[in-house]
């Protein structure tokens, strides 16, 4: 009795299909937060930096599709039918976020230490 180990059907397909969805998602997902980390040394002058902002985006937005096509493909991530899309969403808001230009601008509104250390200086 000979056994066919190369037997091609369509449950097999789906199943690769998934499993490179996954594994694609997930590796775009480890390079951005890479990048991420990056984005110091990246950012050597603002063209650069911009480049890096757009690839991190660009990444995060593709990992995102993924990640929802998995999740409405029947996929699953570490187990959990139902983990690829809240991580669908939270790719996109890193997304925008890295696309955010805020070096040298003051987000939040308060005092600067530096500048109030500054000021008691020169005051004195």
């Amino acid at each position: 009795m000979e056994h066919n180990l190369h037997k091609s059907n369509s449950t097999g397909m789906v199943v690769d299909y998934l499993e490179l969805t996954e594994t694609a998602s997930l590796g775009m997902c480890s390079l951005a937060v890479f990048l991420w980390m990056s984005i110091g040394s990246l950012s050597r002058t603002q063209r650069s930096e911009l480049i890096a902002q757009r690839v991190i985006a660009g990444i995060c937005l593709t990992s995102a599709a993924l990640l929802f096509l998995l999740h409405y493909s029947g996929g699953e991530i570490w187990g959990s039918d139902n983990i690829a899309r809240p991580f669908g969403v939270i790719a996109i808001i890193v997304a925008l976020s890295s696309m955010m230009n805020i070096k040298g601008k003051d987000v939040q509104g308060e005092a600067n230490p530096h500048k109030i250390m500054k000021a008691r200086i020169e005051d004195e």
